[in-house]
């Protein structure tokens, strides 16, 4: 896929990470690595950095926009934040030194488990409470 279909299927994509990233709380990363491995060609390693690199003005925006209504804790947020930094590091190097097909295994095994307990727990029911 190349030129303006890619273009295309880009932006139509970009729409719908930016919409599920407001709506559900994903960091993108969960659709935006697939997307770019099996349909647009990339590498493991490559899709994963620029999944980073896509995720950082979604979240800011669809963030600010939740903080405007009163949702997060922004005091958590720059703590976990800060911390998060320092363990993204590491795991950006660990990225690096594993083979693509291992950091593949790796990151499938992970988005199926998140999806299975959050599967759970949606049909356990959420206890927490709505957005007002």
């Amino acid at each position: 896929m190349s030129g303006p279909t890619l273009y295309v299927v880009l932006v139509v994509f970009g729409v719908v990470v930016g919409v599920a990233s407001g709506l559900l709380g994903v960091g993108g990363g969960t659709l935006i690595v697939p997307f770019l491995t099996l349909a647009a060609g990339f590498s493991q390693h490559s899709a994963e950095a620029t999944s980073l690199l896509v995720i950082l003005p979604t979240a800011i925006v669809g963030s600010l926009v939740l903080r405007r209504r009163g949702v997060g804790d922004l005091g958590l947020a720059l703590r976990f934040g800060t911390v998060g930094a320092v363990g993204s590091v590491l795991g950006a190097l660990l990225a690096l030194a594993l083979p693509a097909d291992t950091l593949r295994i790796v990151f499938a095994i992970f988005v199926g488990v998140v999806g299975l307990r959050l599967a759970r727990d949606g049909i356990r029911g959420d206890r927490s409470a709505e957005p007002g």
